[in-house]
């Protein structure tokens, strides 16, 4: 009887979904999906990790602590070779105390695959999975572009019964495993290995669920799904859909529909009317035509409209593939699909190629992942050569007391320890602010102080706004509020001045002059904000400061591109909505700026 496995909660706790559901509710869908009857709720991921730790509000070990103690369905994980769940590989000490850490929080089903298919680079997890007593699912990666790439897999999967893998997963992060090669390539993995064969696929346009169904009539008792709404928003297989359907065909999974559609209806409550980035038809079109995952085109897509470039998409995707080949044909798993569209990218927007090269894609091309299906481009590999001689490659990856030593006591514990280890300064940072919000420290204190405040002036200039009342003035506690209606004709509406004492400052949110308009400016895309050019260097603006149009306010990073944000009017800088080194999201709100009818005279 085939088996299904649930990823609907990883699938909520990375990008682009990350934050969506409260974590009340996600622990709530997690105790629906429990009761349904699937072999495996996948929580965790690199995904989960980066977006949990860039988000800083709590260690990516406590969710899958508090989902544990939840259920009693085995809780899995997928893992990308000796990169585990970061975008650098680690060395053994780091991968075994990983492995410790994540049986110690509950996790039971281990997926790992290596983002070259260099089976090799699964030694030492696999050993350590072993040693922990979970179960070893040993994945390869599918992703067509060259003749061969079927007996290539077939051949790596030979070794992985002598890794100590339990069972090989066939996975298709590009959706283009028709049935017909999914039927062909799941009975001679499995044949070739003697190991059972798990089955993850990605695909719109019903290509997933009908390489699925393919894929157990040829063997495999393993697939992946993801409740509906995750289903149709990410190009996944949607476990109602795919219970069903087996169901009819006579292979019952033990999967209670019910319950699928019940997660699905508290899902909806927060995600069924968002739009979310992959979805977008075009985006889906061009991702299944040049064979790549549509979170990777959409990502691009939206680096190209923010250098006012977005007709230049096509280009930049024939680009990955030229990438690709001449970088030995690497699969598009994450992070190499990344690496490969940023080095194509800077291609496109610098108009010249290997004019500058990423160092991720020199690591690649250096051998520091692994050894590629295919050799390198020779020319490719003088020219990186050459851009960067003095660049070498760590031989011997830093150790979990190296780590520890660098990070001068922070690490209380052995995940922490990994944590940083992986995700470097943006985990320590992380870990401050925990340790702040449990001391309660003063400076925390104060902030809780003036939000307190805050709320009672808005409340305040609520009262006057609909009494009616001329003016208001309250004392308390060494703050003094003093609220009057502004009486000019012009103004349309309700104007309130407030003024206070002590240090609090009232936003001036419903007292703009005539004709001054607050505009807000909002993220064109997914990314790192930074107020400042390099560490060090004064903010580019600061609240209180007048801009002109072109100004540059703040810079994103993402994929290894700064990208300039602008201001589009002249005006007045009154609010500045996110810290210096956050991460931001595609929409979310970064600088209230109140425009002047005119530029301030020079």
């Amino acid at each position: 009887m085939p088996r299904l496995v649930d990823t609907t909660i990883r699938l909520l706790s990375q990008e682009p979904l990350a934050g969506a559901l409260p974590t009340a509710e996600i622990l709530r869908v997690a105790e629906i999906l429990d009761q349904a009857g699937f072999a495996c709720l996948e929580v965790s991921g690199g995904g989960v990790f980066d977006a949990t730790v860039r988000r800083r509000a709590e260690t990516p070990w406590e969710r899958i602590r508090a989902i544990n103690a939840r259920v009693s369905t085995p809780l899995g994980i997928a893992l990308r070779g000796r990169f585990l769940v970061g975008s650098q590989p680690v060395g053994g000490d780091i991968v075994g105390r990983f492995v410790a850490c994540a049986a110690e929080n509950g996790i039971e089903v281990f997926r790992l695959h290596d983002p070259l298919n260099d089976v090799s680079n699964l030694r030492e997890a696999g050993a350590a999975i072993t040693n922990a007593g979970g179960a070893f699912h040993a994945g390869l990666v599918y992703s067509p572009g060259r003749s061969g790439v079927t007996d290539a897999m077939v051949e790596q999967a030979r070794k992985l019964p002598g890794l100590g893998a339990t069972r090989v997963i066939v996975n298709d992060p590009t959706g283009a495993l028709f049935p017909h090669r999914a039927q062909e390539l799941v009975a001679r993995i499995k044949e070739a290995s003697g190991l059972s064969v798990g089955f993850y696929v990605q695909g719109a346009a019903g290509t997933g669920l009908a390489g699925a169904l393919a894929a157990v009539e040829a063997g495999a008792d393993l697939v992946a799904t993801a409740v509906y709404p995750l289903a149709l928003t990410l190009h996944r297989v949607s476990g109602e859909s795919l219970a069903e359907s087996l169901e009819g065909l006579g292979h019952a999974t033990g999967v209670e529909t019910a319950r699928l559609w019940e997660a699905s209806d508290v899902i909806d409550e927060y995600i069924g009317d968002e739009p979310v980035s992959p979805v977008a038809p075009r985006i889906a079109v061009r991702a299944a035509e040049y064979d790549l995952p549509s979170g990777l085109v959409a990502a691009l897509d939206v680096h190209l409209r923010a250098h006012a470039a977005e007709d230049r998409l096509e280009e930049v995707l024939e680009e990955v593939g030229r990438v690709r080949a001449e970088a030995g044909w690497p699969p598009l798993a994450a992070p190499i699909g990344q690496i490969l569209a940023s080095q194509a990218l800077l291609h496109v927007l610098e108009a010249r190629r290997y004019g500058s090269v990423i160092d991720e894609f020199r690591a690649l091309v250096q051998g520091a992942y692994g050894e590629t299906p295919e050799p390198i481009d020779s020319t490719v590999e003088r020219a990186v050569t050459l851009l960067a001689p003095a660049t070498t490659i760590e031989d011997e990856p830093l150790t979990a007391e190296d780590v520890r030593e660098a990070a001068e006591g922070l690490a209380a514990s052995e995940e922490e320890l990994v944590l940083i280890a992986m995700f470097g300064s943006d985990a320590e940072e992380l870990l401050r602010r925990i340790r702040a919000r449990h001391s309660r420290e003063s400076a925390l204190i104060a902030e809780d102080a003036d939000a307190e405040r805050a709320g009672r002036i808005r409340e305040i200039v609520k009262i006057v706004q609909e009494s009616g009342v001329g003016e208001i003035e309250i004392e308390d506690e060494g703050m003094r509020v003093s609220v009057r209606r502004a009486d000019e004709p012009a103004l349309a509406g309700t104007s309130v001045a407030v003024a206070a004492t002590d240090t609090m400052q009232a936003p001036a949110t419903d007292g703009a002059p005539a004709g001054d308009e607050v505009l807000r400016v909002e993220s064109p895309m997914v990314g790192v904000f930074y107020r400042a050019p390099s560490p060090g260097a004064p903010a580019f603006v600061n609240v209180g400061d007048t801009v002109l149009p072109e100004q540059t306010l703040c810079l994103i990073e993402a994929m290894k591109l700064f990208n300039e944000l602008k201001s589009e009017v002249a005006g007045t800088v009154r609010a500045i909505h996110i810290e210096n080194g956050q991460p931001v999201e595609f929409g979310q709100l970064l600088f209230e700026v109140e425009s002047m009818l005119a530029p301030p005279a020079v």
